[in-house]
């Protein structure tokens, strides 16, 4: 077991953050992995605000972070990876042996151990440090000039891509997405890559809607304009495929209306542990209400269409600060009125 002190960005409880050293250690089967950036998701800023994340209560001191990338330090022999080959990381850890697993759908782990994630005691820690330890399969390679900022939203987008292939055939359909924030907006790009054929998106914000445009989005609405929304429940639903993206509950629950009869509701957004739903109407238009969680070999793909420019984007991000200023950063990533994504930098 060989073992490295380290500086990373450690939260202890809401508000408190600090960059102070770590242990990593690592053994022959692990690859380690020079950290050269990492996006601050919302889970991150959920463990920053509250002290928690949906159902996931911190109750010790972990490393935040999960949307990373490097370059390989040190890697196995016989794991194809090579010294200072550029991989971003999957913060995926499941389990390989339950029945999820042989299914194909690691996703579903109970057992999974995801990257800066409070769920399990002790609790897993993030990459928001220096140097981390994963297992070579973790490590996506891409192409060495492939332009780090872009390739840093891996992750992201991964959850975006696997929504969309939750969604089916978008081909020629007329999409809504609510909720406009980074993962509505990369869930836009990934259906416009898709093949829709219409996509609108609505969020409270004027910033938020303009950058849901700048990522393809054909309309952008104020979802309290009732001038613009109150025809979208005509004749049943207006809407092939709705991505709610936001998790605000009346959002939720004005997807069974916006979407046409026999349409198709992806949830997104975690919203809050119960709402009031409007079940009656989801019946009686045959609405299929998919859930989407995290990715499976979405990840990899994720990175093929960065790497491929595909997808760019770059309008989503806000700033770029370093480590050492983690909790600033934190706090800007916080105020959607001033930033989408915040990525931290070594």
């Amino acid at each position: 077991m060989q073992q490295k002190r380290i500086n990373a960005v450690m939260i202890k409880q809401a508000h408190e953050v600090s960059y102070q050293p770590h242990e990593v250690a690592w053994d022959e089967t692990q690859a380690l992995v020079k950290v050269e950036r990492g996006g601050i998701c919302g889970s991150d800023i959920h463990y920053f605000l509250h002290g928690r994340a949906g159902m996931s209560i911190l109750k010790a001191p972990m490393v935040l972070g999960h949307e990373l990338i490097g370059r390989v330090e040190q890697a196995p022999a016989g794991s194809g990876l090579t010294t200072g080959q550029p991989v971003a990381i999957n913060p995926s850890q499941p389990c390989r042996r339950c029945s999820f697993c042989y299914e194909g759908k690691p996703n579903l782990c109970r057992t999974m151990r995801f990257m800066g994630s409070a769920q399990f005691f002790p609790h897993v820690n993030g990459g928001f440090a220096e140097y981390v330890a994963v297992q070579p399969e973790q490590c996506i390679p891409y192409d060495q000039h492939a332009d780090p900022r872009v390739m840093a939203f891996a992750e992201p987008l991964a959850v975006c891509i696997h929504a969309v292939r939750q969604a089916g055939d978008l081909v020629g359909k007329n999409v809504l997405v609510t909720g406009a924030g980074p993962i509505g907006c990369l869930v836009i790009a990934a259906a416009r890559a898709a093949g829709a054929a219409h996509i609108t998106a609505t969020d409270l914000s004027e910033r938020c809607r303009s950058l849901a445009s700048e990522m393809g989005a054909d309309a952008a609405v104020d979802p309290c304009d009732e001038a613009l929304t109150a025809a979208w429940s005509n004749e049943g639903g207006t809407y092939d495929v709705s991505f709610e993206a936001s998790g605000a509950p009346v959002a939720i629950a004005s997807m069974v209306d916006y979407t046409r009869p026999g349409g198709t509701i992806v949830q997104l957004g975690m919203g809050t542990p119960d709402i009031t739903y409007p079940v009656g109407r989801l019946l009686v238009k045959e609405l299929i209400l998919k859930g989407s969680f995290r990715f499976n070999g979405e990840f990899e793909t994720a990175v093929r269409w960065l790497e491929s420019k595909r997808i760019n984007p770059l309008p989503l991000l806000s700033a770029e600060m370093p480590m050492s200023e983690a909790a600033p950063a934190l706090a800007l990533a916080s105020d959607k009125g001033r930033a989408a994504k915040v990525q931290l930098t070594f």
